[in-house]
């Protein structure tokens, strides 16, 4: 209780923050010249504390104050107080019910110029259910390439509003509390931050080191503990690479239900040792038959914006992971169906620790309405709406009982019978509801494609081909870049360079031409020519970045048709397995956006997947080839890839990271293959992502150090966060196997 009422107003301060129109430089913080503490009394007593844990940025441009912001974020947990003359006794003996913070904002004012290198915000901190606004001001001071904010202000708990009613004396909530930050920061030179755009999934920091795994005879990777225990555990009770990684996405769905699970979709790659092929099994959502063109324009005609075609029914489209892993079984399966869906029905029933990635993304996913819907707020919050934290228990009996029913009666319980029934009313009845019917889920069908493949550097490379634009992208990348020798260049500037702009052009390729092949002419052969992609290749200046790069013009490409303006897959998976006889896979799946719909039906989140099309079905006068249609499967930048050596697999790779992902898996198949390094290495490196326009370079690795010299050569650099989920497992020409999992996610590899 007494850290509620010492620290609501530091809490206030440090969550200042404005919306920036532009992108002003960023300022990074020198946390050992800064400070951040409150003196304060109660009843009379004088309080110190000190917040130990916190983190800022700053973002300021003198010449353009009003895309400016400040924002600093708390760890309340870190609170080091002491305290004079008393102890705390007082502590839950005072009437609160919980020792927790309610909801605040405080959103700036505009900056003002003092002059002299001094510049001054207010801002308005608003408290729910509480009083009035309280304005709390700071200031600004910028000497050369180094600023200093500092705020102090007094406050009384009452003005606050805080106690009102809470306590027969209230004379103890009438102590001021006086707040002092300082925060001292340095000016980054080498690039500019970057803009506010949203992220496949929030990224939640490196989670720890890649840790190799490595093994002569079987391997499983995936994205979290559990699913990767499960998939080892299935390996060596005799399943085949199917049987291993249907059980990983099973409890995947619920330990990481945020990325992907049966109320989404998935691209399979499966290699056969008997027959010697290579599979591609299409598992996309699909749109409602009812749904044409215009499905996602508001009544006057106009786009709907993302978050409100998100949010609900509308952009829920026919699930086809369960679909996917059923024809997977019938294909390629050694254990009975029910034995493989046991681990999760465990887990589910005795439940499971949120993890903090998870707990995180629920919290960030509360103000994108992942507590909108009854079924879905009781299973991620508690009941005054506070996100559950992590390491409470989470228990999931209406997943435990789906999944008794598909174990008994299959996948035609989920698309024609009990658990569709489900999928389909929660569709329809929801707010903002969809077309999704129970004739769409009884039509739903997985599709075989075939995989597309490119030689690279004496290996064949091989991905998934449309709807997905992930693997033709992936080849076009590598088949441009095969005309530069990358390992005598070297990892560094040059090659950051080349990979760049190779990357400019696949996706002018990407958004001119990729959709569903079944309702576009998508010209694959002509996107993987090797002449055609000579030529593109030799438009790279190499020692200058150019703009943005236009469309090439591969042969068999059909009439224009507009780019479209598309997010990219934000709650995303993969999983890699190699078996005892020699098959492997190399999977992703997906339910879009991070939490999907945000509707959950017997226990599971339903895909947003619909919103993965272009919302306009007509850009600049011309049909956008990744318009809505109904039966469609709309277009990806999922890049499961199988890499193999003298007709044998010799790779695994694949990963999550929305639009990024083509990037994310091209530059970890360079770092194995021409930089030589370890499987784990690989994918910890740091990453460069350029999708035609400036080129991002993931902050806190050594990409960062490149931004000097790519700005020498005329790129435009922004330092930020980029959220891949690598898996790979690398099988050595001696027969070892050498697995690893990216380190930025909870997953790691189990062999033998």
């Amino acid at each position: 209780m007494l850290r509620f009422i010492t620290c609501f107003a530091i809490l206030a301060l440090a969550n200042i923050s404005t919306t920036a129109a532009a992108d002003p430089p960023r300022w990074a913080i020198d946390h050992a010249k800064s400070h951040l503490h409150f003196i304060s009394k109660w009843q009379g007593a004088p309080v110190k504390g000190v917040f130990k844990t916190w983190s800022g940025d700053i973002r300021f441009d003198p010449a353009d104050l009003a895309a400016s912001s400040v924002a600093i974020e708390i760890n309340t947990a870190s609170l080091d107080t002491a305290y004079k003359d008393r102890d705390d006794g007082l502590r839950g003996s005072d009437g609160f019910k919980s020792d927790t913070f309610p909801m605040a904002t405080y959103k700036a004012a505009t900056f003002r110029d003092l002059g002299g290198g001094k510049y001054e915000a207010d801002g308005v901190l608003k408290i729910k259910d509480l009083e009035a606004p309280v304005t709390l001001p700071f200031m600004l001071e910028i000497s050369g390439n180094t600023a200093v904010m500092t705020a102090s202000v007094g406050l009384s708990r009452i003005a606050l509003g805080l106690g009102k009613g809470q306590w027969k004396d209230t004379s103890i909530i009438k102590d001021e509390v006086s707040v002092e930050i300082r925060v001292e920061a340095m000016r980054e030179k080498q690039a500019a931050a970057a803009p506010a755009e949203p992220e496949p999934e929030e990224a939640s920091g490196r989670i720890g080191q890649a840790r190799p795994t490595l093994g002569t005879k079987q391997m499983a990777v995936a994205a979290n503990n559990h699913a990767t225990e499960a998939a080892y555990k299935t390996l060596r009770a005799g399943g085949s690479a199917a049987d291993a990684a249907i059980a990983a996405q099973f409890v995947l769905n619920l330990v990481e239900p945020q990325s992907s699970g049966i109320g989404g979709g998935a691209f399979l790659l499966y290699w056969d040792p008997v027959t010697k092929q290579m599979t591609a099994l299409d598992g996309r959502e699909t749109a409602p038959a009812a749904a044409g063109p215009d499905y996602f324009l508001n009544a006057s005609g106009k786009p709907m914006k993302f978050w409100e075609a998100v949010v609900g029914g509308r952009a829920v489209g026919a699930p086809g992971t369960l679909a996917l892993l059923a024809e997977m079984h019938q294909r390629y399966g050694k254990l009975p169906w029910a034995d493989l869906l046991e681990p999760a029905i465990r887990l589910a029933e005795t439940g499971f620790a949120i993890s903090p990635r998870l707990a995180g993304a629920i919290a960030k996913a509360q103000a994108k309405g992942l507590d909108t819907f009854p079924a879905t707020r009781a299973y991620f919050f508690q009941a005054d709406r506070q996100p559950k934290p992590s390491g409470a228990r989470l228990q999931n009996p209406a997943f435990a009982k789906t999944l008794r029913l598909i174990a008994k009666d299959g996948a035609k319980a989920f698309y024609d019978g009990p658990i569709g029934q489900e999928i389909t009313a929660k569709v329809q009845a929801a707010s903002n509801p969809g077309l999704l019917s129970a004739s769409d889920l009884k039509a739903y069908r997985v599709k075989d494609r075939q995989a597309i493949c490119a030689p690279y550097r004496g290996y064949d490379v091989c991905g998934f081909p449309p709807p997905t634009s992930g693997g033709v992208g992936v080849l076009q990348a590598l088949t441009m870049l095969g005309q530069h020798d990358l390992k005598a260049i070297g990892p560094g500037a040059q090659a950051a360079h080349l990979f760049a702009a190779a990357m400019k052009r696949v996706y002018a390729d990407r958004a001119r031409y990729l959709a569903d092949p079944d309702f576009i002419d998508v010209p694959t052969k002509g996107l993987i020519d090797a002449g055609y992609l000579q030529q593109r290749g030799a438009e790279i200046d190499p020692t200058k970045a150019g703009g943005k790069a236009k469309a090439g013009e591969p042969p068999g490409a059909p009439a224009p048709m507009a780019a479209p303006i598309q997010p990219p897959e934000k709650g995303t998976s993969h999983i890699v397995v190699r078996d005892q006889w020699g098959a492997a896979l190399s999977m992703t799946t997906t339910i879009e956006t991070g939490f999907g719909s945000r509707l959950m039906a017997g226990g599971f989140l339903l895909n947003n997947e619909l919103t993965d099309f272009s919302r306009a079905p007509v850009r600049k006068g011309l049909l956008v080839a990744n318009r809505v249609e109904g039966g469609k499967r709309p277009r990806s930048t999922m890049s499961p890839v199988i890499v193999m050596k003298d007709g044998a697999p010799a790779l695994l790779v694949g990963s999550p990271g929305g639009s990024r992902i083509i990037g994310y898996v091209a530059g970890a198949i360079i770092n194995v293959i021409d930089f030589d390094m370890p499987v784990a290495a690989a994918l910890a490196a740091g990453h460069v992502s350029n999708r035609n326009g400036p080129t991002d370079l993931e902050a806190g690795t050594s990409a960062e150090a490149l931004a000097a010299d790519l700005t020498a050569m005329g790129h435009k650099t922004r330092i930020r966060d980029l959220n891949s989920g690598l898996a790979a497992i690398r099988v050595h020409g001696d027969g070892k196997l050498e697995g690893a999992a990216d380190p930025r996610r909870e997953g790691f590899a189990l062999g033998d």
